[in-house]
């Protein structure tokens, strides 16, 4: 029904930037979420950024701890989510998951709430 293909992933040094891509593939939807999870090796999945539009309007959201470095967008036209960061650190290490959710609002926060995700794309940042 919906593919996901994140793009982007790769090493960088401490305090550089790495742009994240997600495109999106087969049915569309009125209304829509799609946002950004990350995993560390031992850890639990953690919500990075979720964007959510319709028609009538749209919304972004952030964890705290990427606040101010990240900014997530989306080109509709390509079907594609982006997820820009700036200033990575060492904790930014980790498998980064793009997700949809057949629904808009505010935007979720929690994997469980997401409908359909890629396969992930690996960032490591060095110090």
């Amino acid at each position: 029904q919906v593919q996901l293909v994140e793009s982007g992933g790769g090493l960088v040094q401490a305090g550089g930037s790495l742009r994240l891509s997600c495109a999106a593939s087969g049915r569309t939807f009125s209304g829509v979420t799609m946002g950004w999870f990350r995993q560390a090796p031992g850890k639990e999945r953690e919500f990075v950024a979720a964007i959510s539009w319709s028609w009538s309007g749209g919304n972004t959201g952030y964890a705290d701890s990427v606040k101010g470095r990240f900014t997530i967008s989306r080109d509709n036209a390509k079907n594609t989510v982006y997820l820009q960061m700036n200033s990575l650190r060492s904790e930014d290490t980790a498998l980064y998951y793009c997700a949809l959710e057949r629904r808009w609002g505010v935007p979720a926060r929690t994997p469980r709430e997401y409908d359909y995700w890629g396969q992930g794309t690996q960032v490591t940042v060095s110090s």
